[in-house]
């Protein structure tokens, strides 16, 4: 199972941060024990390679009409990046705003208006930021034909906006099949399952 396979290397070089009694908190404003970053397994040659080729997979097989990659800055640059010259795409990123120096630019690279776009994303919690990028996209006159990312929290809010937006989300794993995988080895404690567990059921006000 490709969602366990993923988790199981997301807690072995550590990507994934457990701190209950000092939180993450998000850009979204959440407060969070649970933190997962996918940046860090840029540093291992062999995880690297194994994103690179899951994702390039989750968009041949699904999204095949799509002419250009788009990464989202700044977790999925690089990993957009891989996907790209893997599958022979041109490729850009988008900002989460544009540049308020120089060209002013959101979208960088060359992105011609009515290309087919997929766009890579490292993590998904909200949707929000993932979503600004799908929406800047569309501004500049092109259809984005889908989204995949390495991980996903799957929280209710992300699926309602995403289904809103129309955009199809595909991932490598998810928050259940990272929890599965580290309570299966130890990783974590049962008192800090059930704090994660308390945390799931309402992430928006935990913590406060």
């Amino acid at each position: 199972m490709l969602a366990k396979l993923f988790a199981q290397k997301l807690l072995a070089v550590e990507a994934v941060k457990l701190s209950p009694e000092a939180p993450f908190t998000w850009a979204s404003g959440w407060k969070s024990p649970i933190y997962c970053d996918n940046r860090k397994l840029l540093s291992y040659p062999d995880i690297r390679t194994f994103v690179k080729l899951e994702l390039a997979r989750l968009v041949a097989e699904n999204f095949g009409e799509a002419e250009v990659v788009a990464g989202v800055a700044t977790g999925a640059i690089a990993q957009g990046a891989l996907v790209a010259d893997l599958l022979g795409l041109p490729f850009v990123y988008v900002r989460p705003k544009p540049k308020d120096h120089g060209m002013g630019n959101q979208i960088e690279g060359q992105l011609d208006a009515a290309k087919k776009v997929v766009v890579v994303e490292d993590l998904i919690s909200t949707g929000g930021s993932s979503l600004k990028a799908v929406d800047a996209i569309r501004k500049n006159g092109n259809e984005i034909v889908g989204m995949v990312a390495s991980y996903t929290y799957g929280f209710d809010v992300a699926a309602s906006a995403f289904a809103d937006a129309n955009v199809k989300l595909l991932t490598l794993s998810d928050y259940n099949a990272v929890i599965e995988v580290a309570a299966e080895t130890g990783y974590i404690k049962q008192e800090q399952i059930e704090t994660l567990a308390a945390w799931r059921k309402n992430p928006a006000e935990w913590g406060k």
